[in-house]
């Protein structure tokens, strides 16, 4: 059963200028070191870096309920399989909320989807609640 469906759209042009403007300190406090390792290796980090704001933002409207609250960024982490198919680990406060959500006798899974086409990136979450053996 799907406990939660978040999607975001965001301005490539806008992240980029939110590095210019502050740089490590946003780095820092939006990302994981994982996570700007990834997007520092790609030719165009501005976009990496836009995907995973997305991704952050779907994932905490997916996770949300009528009374929680913000989640930290780096709470929720965009990894990558070897396979380049993006994955999402949930740290915190993300993962207490995800572990609250998810039914007695269910486990949950996480599903991503990042998408970009400059000037936009884009994301789509699913939470889903998996009956257990």
């Amino acid at each position: 059963m799907i406990i939660g469906i978040g999607t975001d759209i965001c301005d490539i042009k806008r992240i980029s200028q939110v590095i210019e403007k502050y740089g490590e300190r946003f780095k820092a406090k939006t990302f994981t070191e994982g996570e700007q390792a990834y997007c520092e290796s790609k030719a165009v980090p501005e976009n990496a870096y836009a995907k995973r704001f997305a991704a952050k933002e779907a994932v905490a409207k997916a996770l949300a309920g009528n009374n929680t609250g913000a989640l930290s960024w780096t709470d929720v982490e965009v990894r990558n399989h070897p396979s380049g198919r993006p994955e999402i680990v949930l740290h915190g406060t993300a993962q207490a909320r995800l572990n609250e959500r998810t039914p007695e006798g269910h486990h949950s899974l996480l599903h991503i989807s990042l998408s970009d086409d400059p000037p936009y990136a884009q994301a789509f979450a699913i939470v889903e609640a998996v009956k257990d053996d």
